[in-house]
């Protein structure tokens, strides 16, 4: 069987050339006023946290060894700070949030009373939509930064809130997803010269624009067979509830890219997940999944099954606009 993919990486690829490839045309869209979102898919232990840059102890990464969201971050801050350069008018603003996503419970990784409010079963947190059909997350803490340091600091401060565990197929395993958001918002005034047919000076007018976009790095939990991780208790639960909530994304996947069925009804509310990322999957965001597989025989039904889901994942159009 063969599969169509936009780009395809060998095991030993450098860090850079993913994200050169991947990731830093979408960065130079989140500038332009779109809402961008990466998503690392795959089974458990096939390097998606590697990949994305959410490691647990991020400070300690030697630089070739970074991953995407660090990257993208230096390279958006270098962008913002060249245009601002070039036009001293132009005004820019970075807030960051940081959810998980576990056991089916959302907790606020950047707040943390969150997780003591879900103990004791209050959350803050709510998924709305409005009118217009976008979603919009309420209660969710987000951030503003200066600089990439003080965004990375962010980054850090909430992976080492995140639920990991060990299981027999992976010593320090994503035990939820989660979604790291940076929110740009950028103002800029231009002069508009009104023209009048008397020898005049022109009349100086000025027009302000408003835009926000997002980029949303999504680190999903791996895809786990319960009797390859020798799970119990906790991990169980854990184990399921990941599984479950992959199963309703591909549910979802299926539904939008498959264009034989038919589909009217896309199942976003059969979990959590689908519901947050709503828009990311069929909305107004230019999407791109990285679907990460592990090269060992042991894995080819796994590897075999996410292949699949990244290629029904690429048939899904999703029609963008500058959010103004």
């Amino acid at each position: 069987k063969s599969f169509t993919f936009d780009h395809v990486f060998p095991s030993d690829t450098e860090q850079e050339e993913v994200f050169q490839e991947c990731a830093s045309p979408l960065v130079e869209k989140l500038v332009k006023g779109y809402n961008v979102t990466m998503f690392a898919y795959g089974q458990t232990g096939s390097g998606k946290t590697y990949s994305m840059g959410t490691a647990l102890d991020g400070s300690n990464i030697l630089p070739e060894h970074q991953g995407i969201i660090q990257r993208a971050i230096r390279k958006l801050f270098a962008g913002l700070q060249e245009r601002k350069e070039k036009n001293p008018s132009y005004q820019f603003e970075v807030y960051v949030s940081f959810l998980e996503l576990y056991n089916e419970v959302l907790i606020d990784l950047l707040n943390p009373q969150s997780r003591e409010n879900n103990k004791k079963g209050r959350s803050d947190l709510m998924i709305r939509e409005d009118t217009n059909g976008q979603i919009h997350w309420t209660g969710v803490r987000e951030v503003q930064v200066s600089d990439p340091d003080e965004l990375l600091g962010q980054l850090q401060k909430g992976s080492l809130c995140r639920t990991v565990a060990s299981t027999d197929m992976n010593i320090v395993s994503s035990r939820s997803h989660a979604i790291f958001s940076v929110i740009l918002k950028q103002t800029g005034i231009e002069n508009l010269e009104e023209n009048k047919e008397n020898d005049d000076p022109p009349a100086q007018k000025s027009l302000t624009s408003k835009v926000t976009s997002k980029f949303h790095f999504v680190d999903l939990a791996g895809s786990e067979r319960l009797k390859r991780t020798n799970s119990i208790g906790d991990r169980e639960k854990e184990g399921i509830a990941i599984n479950g909530s992959l199963l309703a994304l591909g549910n979802v996947i299926s539904a939008l890219g498959d264009e034989s069925r038919n589909v009217t009804h896309i199942p976003y509310r059969d979990s959590k997940l689908t519901r947050l990322l709503q828009d990311s999957l069929g909305g107004n965001s230019q999407t791109l999944m990285l679907a990460c597989v592990s090269p060992a025989d042991s894995n080819f039904m796994e590897t075999l099954n996410t292949l699949k889901y990244a290629n029904r994942a690429r048939n899904i159009k999703n029609k963008v606009s500058v959010n103004e």
